[in-house]
């Protein structure tokens, strides 16, 4: 059995997992959650994890002019009870933002894929495009093997069709060997959304092994 263990860099440096004086930090899935925000003095990197009051106040501003690219990312670590700023991820050309470690082999390709719950039968929040996974505000692109470039478009990431998530071996397949796996995501505001689209999908690695 193959085993997948996830990382999130909470350094200003772009390096892979286990680079020394680099800040990865392993998610406990069953606990911690990703918060997206403006930032604020106590949204923000090592400050204790916010109330919805205070989310509120850190919301993102939409424009009835153009989209928004929310600036601000953040794992609120449970265990630690901090938040701990994704530096890297977002609309940025930095590779080594979210990673995916397996300890093994695989029989398929992993994928990452967005769904509104733990079901993973939906995929119609209406952050997810309600209905219409193009329209996701929920932007994802592989970084395994090279940098997104400047203002990377990525895909749009809602349920499991075909262009709506992300194989994460960059299309190359099932791993063969222990791997290190790399994304960056990022969440554009459409102009003048008609919901405020405070949801709370879920995100999913898929993968089978032998």
């Amino acid at each position: 059995m193959t085993n997948l263990t996830v990382y999130i860099n909470n350094d200003t440096q772009d390096q892979p997992i286990d680079t020394s004086a680099v800040d990865w930090i392993e998610v406990s899935i069953a606990n911690d959650t990703l918060i997206f925000s403006n930032g604020s003095v106590v949204i923000a990197d090592e400050e204790s994890i916010p109330s919805e009051s205070e989310l509120n106040q850190a919301g993102v501003v939409v424009s009835p002019s153009a989209e928004v690219i929310v600036p601000k990312y953040f794992l609120a670590d449970v265990s630690a009870v901090k938040l701990k700023e994704i530096f890297l991820a977002g609309n940025q050309n930095k590779r080594y933002v979210f990673g995916f470690r397996f300890d093994g082999a695989t029989a398929s390709e992993p994928t990452l894929e967005l769904w509104d719950d733990e079901d993973m039968d939906t995929a119609d929040l209406y952050s997810l495009g309600a209905g219409i996974p193009s329209d996701s505000w929920w932007k994802g692109v592989v970084t395994t093997d090279g940098l997104p470039g400047a203002d990377w478009a990525g895909l749009a990431l809602a349920g499991d069709t075909v262009t709506n998530f992300l194989n994460l071996n960059n299309g190359n397949g099932a791993l063969s060997v222990a791997k290190d796996l790399y994304c960056n995501l990022k969440i554009v505001i459409p102009i003048n959304p008609n919901q405020s689209g405070i949801e709370q999908p879920i995100l999913v690695v898929k993968y089978t092994s032998n």
